[in-house]
């Protein structure tokens, strides 16, 4: 089969690989129809996250048709269209029994920092991912999740982690009614983040990037307010709109590659002496009202960073972190596609088979082209 396959830091390239196979009678083969690139395949192409090996296959956004199924299978058949959640989980052990399927005792049993997913480095498992004709997808009958017939792949390919991961920060903030939240990044996760801080009551949405075009796009699909911090002091700015408290909560929507401190971007980003810049975090902690609550979002590696934790506690300021447990979010997204209240394809603004991907990884990391977020034809362009 044709796939993705990572040759080191900063290159990729569309290869040949062995077609995956059942190793476990749970496991399926799903080929697949759509897969996505996401902001944080950024991170591990970048050399951020821990013992990515070359070869890999990245890729933890995807939706296909199941191929195989392996013999205790049950819930799934083959010919089934899915959309399968970037964690792999077992569904049985103390987390996922819990709805914290992002925990999985089972999937990553060599470290206690995460549970396995497609695409993203030994230290996640070491799982292949679905940028690539064929995908093994473990616990099938449990992980992925059926797409309604009146929902097209390219809208339900961001339920599988974007749409989901957004919703999780908006629901993180604790929305009651009427809050002040300031969403920093305005990338497919932040977009979703807005949309559903929208769905649960906000009152007023500040979005915060440095590509213009990003503001204006979540200006345009979103009706919200915008801010380069370029152009601003962007504590001072958000202190002058919020009668000198801050926001009533935060959400990081970039995580370890944040821009705007070149001292953080030189050890984080290029020395690799911390998990990449906390920028936006240190930020967050800043921009909230004492008492506020941080959504954390966006993903950093494992390692210690630069926090301002004196200024967090003395705050007394609520933190609400982790991967999206995307499984349980799953239903009631669909239903919301359903109902015609969001089209989540509108983010994909780049489309084409599996051999531009890396094109797309170029295009995508230098925020060229009206840039939102791409998607892959793996398997030709007739998708449902």
């Amino acid at each position: 089969m044709q796939a993705l396959t990572y040759e080191g830091p900063w290159r990729v390239s569309v290869k040949e690989k062995p077609d995956p196979r059942i190793e476990h009678p749970q496991d399926g083969i799903v080929r697949v129809e759509t897969a996505a690139i996401c902001g944080s395949d950024f991170h591990i192409l970048h050399g951020l996250i821990p013992d990515t090996r070359v070869g890999s296959t990245f890729g933890h956004e995807f939706v296909g048709i199941v191929e195989e199924v392996g013999r205790d299978v049950t819930g799934v058949k083959p010919g089934d269209r899915v959309a399968v959640p970037f964690q792999i989980f077992c569904g049985s052990c103390y987390y996922c029994q819990r709805g914290l399927t992002s925990c999985c005792m089972n999937t990553n049993p060599s470290t206690d920092a995460a549970c396995g997913m497609y695409g993203y480095s030994h230290t996640m498992g070491g799982y292949d991912g679905g940028q690539a004709q064929y995908v093994r997808v473990p616990f099938i009958g449990v992980d992925a999740e059926h797409v309604p017939e009146d929902v097209s792949s390219l809208d339900a390919l961001p339920i599988t982690d974007a749409f989901p991961t957004g919703y999780q920060a908006a629901e993180m903030c604790n929305i009651r009614g009427g809050e002040t939240v300031l969403v920093l990044g305005c990338g497919p996760v932040g977009l979703f983040a807005m949309w559903s801080l929208w769905a649960m009551g906000a009152g007023r949405v500040i979005a915060v990037d440095h590509y213009d075009y990003k503001l204006e796009f979540a200006r345009r699909w979103l009706g919200v307010e915008t801010l380069n911090f370029r152009d601003v002091d962007l504590v001072t700015i958000i202190k002058g709109m919020t009668e000198d408290l801050g926001a009533d909560a935060t959400i990081d929507a970039v995580g370890a590659e944040a821009a705007g401190s070149p001292m953080h971007r030189a050890l984080g980003i290029y020395a690799k002496l911390e998990a990449g810049s906390p920028q936006a975090l240190n930020t967050a902690i800043h921009a909230t009202k004492k008492g506020g609550t941080i959504s954390v979002i966006g993903a950093y590696g494992p390692p210690f960073t630069g926090v301002d934790i004196g200024t967090y506690m003395n705050k007394a300021q609520t933190m609400r972190t982790g991967q999206a447990s995307v499984k349980r979010y799953m239903p009631l997204l669909f239903e919301h596609i359903q109902a015609g209240r969001i089209r989540p394809s509108d983010v994909l603004t780049h489309r084409g088979p599996l051999e531009k991907a890396p094109e797309f990884y170029r295009t995508m990391a230098q925020k060229k082209d009206g840039c939102i977020k791409c998607a892959l034809f793996p398997n030709g362009p007739t998708i449902h």
